[in-house]
Order: C-alpha cells, then sequence, then structure tokens
C-alpha cells in the first residue's frame, strides 16, 4: 500500500516536471524554428492570420500523430526532444490562434524579448 502511494505521487510529480517543461517551451517559442519540426519554409512560417495558424496546427497535430506512434511501437527513430518541441510549438500555436480568433491582441506574441540594460 505504501508503496503503491509513493509511485503514484511520483508518477503525479513528474507529469507535473513534464507539463512544466513543455509550458515553458511553449513561453519561449519562437516561430521562425518552425521548420526544423515540420516540413515548411521558413518564409510560409512567417505568414500571419488565422487561416496560417490553423494550418500550422494540422501540420503539428499530424507530425506529433506520427511521433506518438513511433514512441509506443518503441520505434528505433524515436524522439523524445522533438516529440516535447512538438507539444511546445502546437501549444503556442493553439493559444496564438486563441488570440488571433479572439482579436484580443497577445502581448506575449507580439512582444520582443528586450536584453537587460545593465549588461547581465
Amino acid at each position: 500500500m505504501k508503496q503503491e502511494f509513493h509511485a503514484n505521487r511520483m508518477r503525479t510529480r513528474a507529469w507535473h516536471a513534464v507539463d512544466a517543461v513543455i509550458a515553458a517551451g511553449a513561453l519561449s517559442y519562437d516561430r521562425s524554428r518552425l521548420s526544423r519540426l515540420i516540413p515548411i519554409a521558413p518564409c510560409g512560417a512567417k505568414g500571419g492570420g488565422a487561416a496560417a495558424t490553423r494550418a500550422i496546427i494540422r501540420l503539428l497535430a499530424r507530425a506529433m500523430r506520427g511521433e506518438r506512434a513511433r514512441g509506443r511501437a518503441g520505434h528505433w527513430t524515436y524522439d523524445l526532444n522533438r516529440h516535447m518541441g512538438l507539444l511546445q510549438a502546437l501549444r503556442a500555436e493553439r493559444e496564438r490562434l486563441a488570440c488571433e480568433e479572439s482579436g484580443i491582441g497577445c502581448h506575449r506574441l507580439n512582444a520582443k524579448k528586450a536584453a537587460p540594460k545593465d549588461g547581465l
């Protein structure tokens, strides 16, 4: 009973840790690097609008299905880092689509990463 409790507790902590990594990656997501994950031209990733975002989400979802299938099958080409990158990109693109469809500007998506002024 005690071992089962600790196993469940450990599993829960692991899921929270993975979710935190995915969320952090989605926050630092850069659409210009999308061509590393899915077959899209770098200039195609620059396009804006909800239609382009929906198309990117479809490509990411398809790539996720393939990566998930390789992982479940134990295939040697499965890549955990690619899987996590796809999850991060998919989460960020879904957030972008929600902002575009709601008409409310997402400050995070439009904000430039400012360098610290004190040189640190």
